[in-house]
């Protein structure tokens, strides 16, 4: 009896889930007819006739001024130097600036002038991609917010071309199959890696996995099918890409694995400003009483600036155990915020904990050229990020012309301190033991061969000029275009 009431019920159910499938494949190419008249309403021919090509970058936050906008300003002056019949557009929620202004902060910042002017298009729901927005189910929550920011940009305008360089992979199938946009994407990080899978999967406590969690079984299993799902979800919505490109070497392992497009998914390096850091005479060193070690990036925790400042203190310990030079800790960052200042606050008790206030400084938001007379100044350049997707920082140190200490991981491992040409570029290391005895290492080199290393980095960072850049990315975009 039971079995022919199932029986029953499931044909009516199949029948109704058949008849729900097909109103919503109706109602989606509907959406998409009335999307294409938009299109053709909205775009108006250019001066001698021809509709021009809209290429369309999707990038909230593109006044920000780090290395993401880098890359962006970048990629649009590429374009705009090869191809004459495009019009480049920046989907954006900076409403606190014009369009000029921020045209004018990028040629500030990054000394990039645009050939042509670039159609600005004013996002309101940048807040729903805020993190603050979602304390819980994070990634869920931006990525789902993301959506809803994509279908705002999309009914403002409708490209021919659509680019997604802030890593919101879940915008691609609403241009691709809403909009009927060629898709590109520029990874700077993959929104979940598989390290991150591993983390949650060992029950690791790091700066985005809470103790809470990794003390409780039950947490930790459910965070792992949340982190599956979701891995799943961003690599069906990441293959809906024509054109991928990732930074390093480390996001292209990671992305490969979860989008499994690797025939049309290539690395194209991110533009980084190496030859203002070139100016810098590289000479011998001067000082023989007093050395520095630099370390560049911002005061967030997953730079594990803490790091830093055991590691040197490690270092004073057995140093102050024989006479030689004395040497100085200088962390310079940007504060973001609140939170980033109160970070700083516990890395300065830190200190006073360690007993090592008097040598260790902290340069918060400085100028540029003070940011140049540091490296310029300095023995060492100092990064501990692990899994560092590329590591600008670390390009900046070894151009500036100081001996680089890096992670052992990510970027840093696999593209930028490698051997150049047979000869160190630097060196890497992965715990407080390892950097405090590497940095002592360094320190007791001759001037000569330290020289030696400095210069042969120097050599390997033409690689991330914005020339090789924009080569790469021509090259890589070329088929969006045909």
């Amino acid at each position: 009896a039971c079995f022919r009431l199932l029986c029953s019920l499931l044909v009516p159910a199949l029948f109704l889930s058949g008849i729900l499938c097909v109103c919503l494949v109706v109602l989606l190419w509907g959406i998409r007819l009335w999307i294409q008249q938009r299109k053709s309403q909205l775009t108006s021919a250019g001066k001698d006739g021809k509709r021009p090509l809209l290429v369309a970058f999707f990038h909230p936050y593109c006044n920000a001024g780090g290395g993401g906008e880098r890359v962006l300003w970048c990629a649009i002056r590429a374009l705009q130097k090869k191809y004459r019949n495009v019009m480049c557009v920046v989907y954006t929620g900076d409403r606190d600036a014009t369009g000029e202004e921020i045209v004018e902060g990028a040629f500030r910042r990054f000394n990039i002038k645009l050939i042509h002017p670039v159609k600005f298009v004013f996002l309101e729901k940048r807040y729903l991609v805020e993190a603050s927005l979602y304390p819980h189910f994070t990634l869920l929550g931006q990525s789902l917010g993301s959506v809803l920011l994509g279908w705002e940009a999309l009914l403002k305008c409708v490209p021919d071309i659509y680019i997604d360089s802030m890593g919101y992979a879940f915008t691609l199938p609403l241009f691709k199959y809403l909009g009927g946009c060629r898709i590109g994407c520029y990874v700077h990080y993959p929104t979940i890696s598989t390290d991150m899978l591993s983390v949650v999967r060992n029950q690791d406590t790091r700066f985005n996995n809470a103790a809470f969690i990794t003390n409780n079984p039950l947490f930790s299993k459910f965070k792992l099918v949340y982190y599956y799902f979701f891995a799943f979800m961003y690599g069906l919505v990441g293959s809906c890409s024509d054109v991928i490109m990732v930074n390093s070497s480390w996001t292209l392992n990671h992305i490969l694995s979860l989008w499994r497009a690797g025939a049309c998914t290539s690395v194209v390096y991110p533009p980084c400003d190496v030859q203002a850091f070139l100016d810098i005479p590289l000479e011998k060193e001067k000082s023989t009483t007093e050395c520095s070690i630099v370390s560049i990036s911002q005061f967030r925790p997953e730079k594990d600036h803490p790091l830093q400042i055991r590691a040197f203190a490690k270092l004073l310990k057995e140093r102050r155990l024989g006479q030689q030079p004395s040497v100085k800790l200088i962390l310079i960052g940007g504060c973001r915020n609140q939170q980033d200042e109160e970070r700083v606050n516990n890395l300065k008790r830190l200190c006073e904990e360690l007993g090592v206030s008097k040598d260790v400084t902290f340069r918060i938001n400085i100028p540029f050229e003070q940011l140049k007379r540091h490296l310029a100044e300095a023995t060492i350049g100092l990064h501990t990020m692990w899994n560092e997707h590329f590591g600008i920082g670390v390009v900046e140190c070894m151009a500036a012309g100081t001996v680089i200490l890096a992670h052992n991981s990510g970027g840093p491992k696999l593209d930028i301190v490698v051997p150049y040409e047979g000869h160190a570029t630097g060196f890497l290391a992965e715990n407080e033991d390892k950097y405090a005895e590497t940095m002592a290492y360094i320190l007791s080199l001759s001037p000569e061969k330290r020289l030696e290393i400095r210069e042969n980095a120097r050599r390997s960072v033409h690689r991330f000029s914005d020339q090789h850049f924009e080569d790469a990315f021509l090259l890589s975009v070329e088929l969006l275009f045909k």
